[in-house]
């Protein structure tokens, strides 16, 4: 992986790669997820004397809802992540239901997982989190690398 190199998107699957990153291999983790606010991002675009383009693509989707994806993720972190957010995950599972923030909370988790494997003893990670939902992300970010 080359030195101080900027990763956009969904980071799972590049985390997840130890050839990219090995454990304990990064210094700061910056975490700008999205926080189920409802709504559709886009890019916009401008023309070539600054105005706004009626040009637009769709960035991303900010609407969680518990589906075969938010299934699969929870059920993954449940059964084989570390115990401290399996825990916390049931935790949740038990006050939120299938919930739309249980589905936003599941995905998170092994994302949170894998930054926290990667991360040196030292480093930090800063995550931004609005009023949406920061109060369900403690737990999930302190729990130890899985091995």
């Amino acid at each position: 992986m080359a030195k101080n190199t900027l990763y956009y998107g969904d980071n799972l699957q590049l985390l997840r790669n130890r050839d990219y990153f090995p454990d304990a291999f990064v210094d700061l983790v910056y975490l700008d997820p999205p926080f189920n606010s409802s709504q559709d991002y886009n890019v916009l675009f401008k023309e070539r004397d600054g105005t706004r383009s009626a040009a637009q693509v769709k960035a991303f989707k900010d609407t969680w809802g518990w589906d075969q994806e938010a299934s699969r993720a929870y059920t993954e972190m449940v059964e084989h992540g570390p115990e401290q957010v399996s825990n916390a995950l049931r935790a949740f599972q038990t006050f939120l239901g299938f919930s739309d923030m249980l589905a936003c909370l599941s995905m998170m988790a092994p994302r949170l997982v894998e930054l926290r494997r990667v991360l040196r003893p030292t480093g930090s990670i800063f995550l931004s989190a609005q009023t949406t939902n920061p109060r369900h992300w403690p737990p999930l970010p302190a729990a130890p690398a899985q091995k």
